[in-house]
């Protein structure tokens, strides 16, 4: 079984966030940044857009610039009466996994959408610590060491 490994050492990881007026988003980067830096990544490439439907088009163009072997996007979207939060969501999901797919970099999706702040605080570091910010991060650097191992075989 071919598996990714845990080792950051020598990789840059992009991190874009969407700025949301709570400090969820906050600790889901805090959550990637401890994970990222205690796997030994090289390099952490930050970016924030205005929102989550924002986050594949930055994702796509972090991914163009060939500065890193994978990226976190990080956001929280909380529930209202109208349901919009849930057509960004699934359209947030679906660009970003269009974008790994064009350009064959790993794009990780920590994207919280929830019904309540308590919902998305428990997503960011609530009881046992579990952090989707964390969680991403870690995936990051496994499918990113994951490519590195296949795209050699894919060149012969």
């Amino acid at each position: 079984m071919v598996h990714g490994g845990t080792s950051g050492t020598g990789l840059s990881i992009g991190v874009v966030t969407a700025r949301p007026s709570d400090d969820v988003v906050e600790r889901l980067i805090g959550g990637a940044t401890r994970t990222l830096e205690a796997l030994k990544v090289r390099r952490i490439v930050e970016a924030s857009v205005s929102d989550c439907f924002g986050l594949p088009l930055a994702a796509k163009l972090q991914a163009d610039s060939g500065e890193v072997d994978a990226i976190v996007c990080l956001g929280v979207l909380i529930q209202s009466t109208t349901g919009l939060e849930s057509v960004v969501a699934t359209e947030c999901g679906r660009g970003l996994q269009d974008v790994q797919l064009r350009t064959g970099l790993p794009v990780l999706l920590g994207v919280v959408l929830v019904d309540s702040m308590e919902q998305a605080m428990a997503r960011s570091e609530g009881p046992g610590g579990y952090n989707l910010g964390s969680e991403a991060a870690s995936g990051a650097v496994e499918m990113a060491r994951l490519r590195q191992k296949w795209l050699p075989l894919a060149r012969s």
